[in-house]
């Protein structure tokens, strides 16, 4: 039998849960924000495991530097075919039209858009086949020849990860605009830790390709039980086409705004390790392991945040609630700046003693720990701004405003161009993580005035239309 004490307290807590995260709409996101926050958190750490494994067994060696290389390219194609552009495209028009038009028809433009979907990520494997040789050489221009073969072959190593990874993105959105947080946030743990066990049992056989075998099965893995679970909620995920209606003409149209947006965005990430691959060997993993750390700690916040306010911002878009629209963004832009900017300072002022106390062991030596800690410096600045952006964002992509983000993107890109040139100069490597920074600043001026034109412009419509 089971402990009668257990029983009661979860008996007792769960009904206040519901209660506290059931109440008003910053209630329900706080609560949403805690849910996607501690499973994310549950998977970042087990990330992180796998990049102690990955730090202790390869170091900032050659093998690590050509998967780095190789993994930047379906990685980037994810994140801008299957990313949060097509989340922020699909999430908006699925809750309009189950809300407005009911479950069947929802069901009807999730298998659109999952057709849709496959057949832009075979078309772009058939591309990166072709251009993926030519991606590398530029990509890693300072490699030798050995190390671009390397590259060359874990590339088509890890294509699958394309489709897969694509498939993951659609269905854990349906399962957030479900708003079934809890499941869609800790089953990608299955990455890092199936990459972990392939690495420990077969990285002294196989070198860096039992990384690549561990990432591929762990995309599976991870894409089978999404696909069991929201079969047992009756969510059907096979591909079906039912034409171009409006609905599916609605997230298309909202979709390639977004998709050149994050093309933009995405490039940034390239063009930075292309030009840390033209500095000194071992810049490359460097660069990568210096923002780690920032990079896990923004993934946990933003992911939280970001996947929890969508839907219901989605929902005060479509009752037209302005009022409420603008309470949420004032009062999670000052819990940020609140909690954020004292965390920031003390990481900025520690960041060398916890590269030192993390990874500092077997391959990783005392000469890494000093470049990637002035790296995770710079790095660490921006975690108040990509959180600001990011709640700034999800509302831009609920108003169906994508454009605007588009714009902001390709004024990104020039930004961070001609910043990493100017302070590589100055401060070489930690100079393109601090171009970073830079521009996230630029990007929350840019949002900050963009988003306040837009709400004046939709609050005036709206009243226009009640009258």
């Amino acid at each position: 039998m089971g402990n009668p004490t257990n029983s009661l307290s979860v008996n007792f807590l769960i009904p206040l849960w519901n209660r506290f995260a059931g109440g008003s709409t910053n209630r329900r996101i706080f609560g949403a924000t805690l849910i996607v926050g501690f499973f994310t958190l549950l998977v970042k750490l087990a990330s992180f495991l796998k990049e102690l494994v990955i730090a202790s067994t390869f170091g900032t060696g050659d093998a690590l530097e050509a998967f780095i290389i190789a993994n930047l390219i379906p990685a980037f194609i994810v994140n801008v075919v299957s990313g949060t552009s097509l989340n922020s495209a699909i999430m908006p028009t699925y809750i309009q039209v189950r809300e407005q038009e009911g479950p069947l028809e929802a069901q009807r433009l999730l298998s659109g858009i999952i057709t849709l979907t496959l057949l832009l990520q075979f078309a772009t494997i058939a591309v990166v086949i072709v251009v993926g040789p030519y991606l590398l050489n530029f990509l890693g221009s300072g490699f030798n020849e050995e190390k671009i073969i390397l590259s060359q072959k874990l590339l088509y190593f890890l294509l699958p990860i394309i489709v897969l990874n694509g498939l993951i993105k659609t269905l854990t959105t349906i399962l957030n605009a479900e708003e079934r947080f809890a499941f869609a946030a800790y089953i990608p743990a299955a990455v890092p830790v199936v990459s972990v066990l392939s690495i420990l049992f077969y990285a002294d056989a196989i070198g860096i390709y039992a990384l690549a075998i561990g990432f591929v099965i762990g995309f599976g893995l991870q894409l089978f039980v999404l696909a069991v679970v929201l079969k047992k909620k009756n969510i059907i995920i096979t591909p079906r086409w039912y034409g171009i209606t409006p609905p599916v003409r609605q997230v298309i149209h909202q979709y390639f705004p977004m998709l050149t947006g994050a093309l933009m965005v995405g490039s940034t990430t390239m063009v930075d390790q292309a030009m840390a691959a033209m500095l000194e060997p071992g810049s490359v993993a460097s660069l990568t392991y210096g923002e780690k750390l920032p990079a896990t700690l923004v993934g946990i916040s933003a992911m939280a945040l970001g996947t929890a306010v969508l839907p219901y911002y989605s929902k005060m878009v479509a009752n037209e609630n302005w009022q409420g629209i603008e309470n949420t963004l004032r009062t999670y832009r000052w819990k940020i700046v609140q909690i954020a900017v004292p965390f920031t300072l003390v990481f900025y002022y520690f960041s060398e003693p916890i590269v030192q106390m993390i990874f500092q062991r077997g391959a990783f030596t005392v000469e890494d720990t000093v470049l990637v800690g002035q790296v995770q410096a710079m790095y660490v600045l921006k975690i108040p701004l990509f959180l600001l952006t990011t709640l700034m964002v999800r509302l831009v992509s609920s108003l169906k405003f994508n454009k605007l983000l588009m714009y902001g993107a390709m004024i990104s890109v020039v930004v961070n161009i001609i910043f990493n040139f100017l302070l590589i100069k100055i401060m070489g490597l930690p100079g393109i993580a601090l171009s970073t920074v830079l521009v996230y600043v630029v990007s929350f001026v840019y949002l900050s005035v963009g988003l306040r034109m837009k709400l004046d412009r939709v609050k005036k419509l709206s009243l226009q239309k009640g009258k």
